[in-house]
């Protein structure tokens, strides 16, 4: 091992840079200062001012609830602290959902102690990520975004943002992943850039640049056992923020995804070696729904992915990801494999059909199951209440009157009621019209069969 080591650095070539004599100041000391300088005039912070609804000590119990009415305590308020990154000259800010979330008041304050009122133009609980306008702004300092795709592990960041509230700091650190993915993190699942660049509370919104100043990400989190940075910060990556953007500048109100109409799973080792595939990677399509562009594409249950525009895919997160930051209507190349031979499928990406007709109806009379609103599953419906791709049936969509309190929930499929078989909102308003004082009613919440029994 001692002869092998001392060839290998008998052959390891010299840094010519060691023989030279340093010409210039910048030469001689490393100072991030300049990319500073660039970057962090575009960082804000923003305080939000969130309303919280106190829980009585017998709130959620359906008994006393009976007798006292809905009892929700006391309302008070708190102020968030986060960050934002200025991305629109005219006031365009972007931050994290969890910010904002619930805010009846934003404030955001930009480095040379200008303050302005903030509104929401679009905001995704799932992607945790929000888009602001500031009043009255203009010529306001941008950070311009870069395509995060060509990130590479080791490359040098920055994270600017205001910790703890102290004021705007900067860390330093490198990115030591680029696709990690199978995460819940905060409010968002996804795909997330990983550095350690020191990540702490307040940091949230905050913007991870390169040493160009470019965004590359939004910091969002960190990985951390005591609330401090242990070196494990995670940014959502500059090109879902992208789509963000532009979709709030189209005037969207809410983020549409593309529609996969699909289920799949990473395919492990074990799972590779059923399909014969010399290593495991990609994700393997466990079903398809027919009005799925994959399916019209002509891939089929049992074809693995592999890619998507040639970056690689690896869950169904990473799968989401790369299709939302393409978004509705691009074309996207598809590598997939299937039976040991490499494919390439193009497709366009669309957004959920809304067919078959969703035909919401609601239960009314006197009945036990008066107020209730359910609605055909459909794609659109379906991505509506986050369920599976080729899920079946009728979905509860809405609750009032008597049915708030039956202990169902928006987004509970219904299966059966009192043993009836239900396959269409009619065929639920037909159930929910006959007499009975004992109610048992089958759902499936959450991928989980259920049975809920109550009396009227």
């Amino acid at each position: 091992m001692r002869l092998v080591l001392a060839f290998c650095l008998s052959l390891w070539p010299l840094p010519l840079l060691a023989q030279e004599v340093p010409e210039s100041q910048g030469q001689i000391t490393l100072s991030f200062a300049p990319v500073v300088k660039m970057a962090a005039p575009a960082v804000v912070n923003i305080y939000a001012t969130v309303v919280v609804q106190d829980r009585g000590p017998f709130a959620g119990d359906p008994f006393f609830q009976d007798f006292f009415g809905n009892m929700q305590g006391s309302a008070r308020l708190e102020n968030a602290l986060g960050s934002g990154v200025i991305v629109g000259a005219d006031g365009v800010v972007v931050s994290n959902y969890h910010v904002i979330e619930n805010a009846t008041e934003i404030r955001v304050v930009l480095t040379d102690k200008r303050e302005f009122q903030a509104e929401v133009l679009l905001a995704d609980k799932d992607s945790d990520l929000a888009v602001l306008k500031l009043a009255g702004a203009a010529d306001l300092p941008v950070l311009p975004l870069r395509d995060s795709d060509t990130l590479e592990v080791g490359d040098l960041v920055l994270a600017i943002g205001n910790p703890f509230g102290v004021g705007q700091t900067v860390s330093s650190g490198i990115i030591s992943a680029t696709a990690r993915s199978g995460l819940s993190i905060g409010s968002g699942r996804g795909l997330f850039l990983q550095t350690d660049a020191a990540i702490n509370p307040g940091n949230s919104g905050g913007a991870l640049v390169d040493m160009q100043g470019q965004l590359v990400g939004i910091n969002t989190a960190i990985l951390s056992r005591g609330g401090g940075s242990n070196g494990i910060g995670f940014a959502i990556p500059s090109n879902l923020l992208r789509s963000f953007i532009d979709q709030a500048q189209a005037g969207e109100s809410r983020f549409q995804r593309p529609w996969a109409g699909m289920t799949g799973q990473p395919v492990d080792a074990a799972l590779a070696d059923a399909l014969g595939m010399v290593r495991p990677e990609g994700m393997v399509i466990s079903e398809l729904h027919p009005e799925s562009p994959f399916a019209k594409a002509g891939l089929r249950p049992g074809d693995v992915i592999v890619s998507l525009n040639n970056q690689p895919v690896g869950s169904p997160q990473e799968a989401i990801f790369h299709m939302s930051a393409a978004g509705i209507g691009a074309m996207v190349d598809v590598g997939y494999v299937r039976e040991g031979a490499a494919l390439v499928a193009s497709l366009t990406l669309i957004a959920p059909p809304d067919v078959p007709a969703a035909e919401p109806a609601t239960v009314m009379g006197d009945v036990a199951l008066q107020g209730l609103t359910v609605a055909r599953v459909n794609p659109r419906v379906a991505a509506d209440f986050d369920l599976e791709a080729t899920a079946e049936g009728v979905v509860v969509i809405a609750l009032e009157s008597y049915a708030a309190r039956s202990g169902l929930r928006p987004g509970d499929v219904i299966v059966a009621i009192n043993g009836l078989p239900v396959g269409s909102p009619q065929e639920v308003l037909a159930a929910a019209g006959l007499s009975s004082r004992r109610w048992v009613i089958d759902v499936v919440r959450g991928g989980q069969p259920l049975r809920i029994g109550f009396r009227f």
